[in-house]
């Protein structure tokens, strides 16, 4: 795992309103503060990334999502699903919170969340005590960065700082999935 004052020093640029690139699971990510506008307009602008997608946010825990998603349409025995995938590499569409960024949802009215168990994420997460925004760390229609040296080749001149861990290792990026009806969104 990285050491805590890297961890300190990304946090302090998540709360600038400024972009991060981090290691997941698969891929490294572009990520910010969900809850400024601006920094999730500057990276989706960086990414080129349409604003209609949406973005994914990664999570420490189930508690960093509550202000993000609509928990009180989940039924019991949906929630007891949604939290047995938990922790890993997938990511589920929920209920959105009518009160969050549409940046965030794109043209759905649902969120894509992750609770990641990447010691790099979750100690960012536990930091600033929030989610982060994701998206891989690459211009919209080029290959992933699968390294920090790649994320600084492709987007060094354009992101704020690099947490230059490894990723998980795993082949490919989470699988997504509808958290409800467990229907499988991308393999």
């Amino acid at each position: 795992m990285t050491n805590i004052s890297t961890i300190k020093a990304a946090a302090e640029v998540f709360f600038r309103g400024d972009i991060i690139a981090y290691p997941t699971e698969a891929v490294f990510g572009l990520g910010c503060d969900p809850d400024n506008e601006l920094a999730i307009q500057k990276l989706l602008s960086i990414k080129q990334r349409p604003a209609h997608k949406g973005l994914i946010l990664l999570a420490a825990n189930y508690s960093q999502l509550l202000p993000y998603i609509d928990d009180c349409v989940i039924s019991r025995d949906h929630h007891l699903e949604v939290l047995s995938r938990w922790p890993g590499a997938i990511t589920q569409v929920l209920p959105a919170n009518k009160n969050i960024s549409p940046l965030l949802c794109g043209n759905f009215d649902s969120i894509a969340v992750r609770i990641t168990d990447h010691e790099d994420v979750v100690a960012l997460c536990q930091q600033t005590n929030k989610p982060l925004v994701s998206t891989s760390a690459n211009l919209a229609g080029q290959k992933p960065a699968i390294t920090w040296q790649q994320v600084e080749q492709q987007l060094g001149d354009k992101i704020d700082f690099i947490l230059k861990g490894k990723t998980s290792g795993l082949s490919k990026p989470s699988t997504i999935i509808n958290g409800l009806t467990g229907a499988i969104l991308r393999k």
